[in-house]
């Protein structure tokens, strides 16, 4: 049996990242790396059904979870950025 089921903070990290056109601009590997390391810095949330997270959320939660998102986004380039540098040393 093969479940659907998603972690709802990576379906709204996506939305994120193509809301600001990054999903386009960003090289693959790049992007791979930031979505990684920014979903580890944030809890887990699974959904069977998108469809039903949005007749459900309640628009504080919503608000709460974007934001914890856009923080780790920052944190994760950041991060990113700082170990290529050291990298490239």
């Amino acid at each position: 049996m093969q479940l659907e089921i998603r972690n709802y903070y990576e379906v709204l990290l996506m939305e994120l990242l193509s809301d600001e056109g990054l999903l386009d601009e960003l090289p693959e590997d790049y992007l791979a790396d930031l979505c990684c390391v920014t979903l580890n810095q944030l809890p887990v949330r699974y959904i069977r059904h998108l469809v039903d997270t949005y007749f459900f959320e309640d628009y504080n939660e919503l608000s709460q979870m974007r934001s914890e998102i856009q923080t780790a986004l920052e944190k994760s380039r950041a991060f990113i950025k700082a170990n290529l540098h050291k990298a490239n040393s």
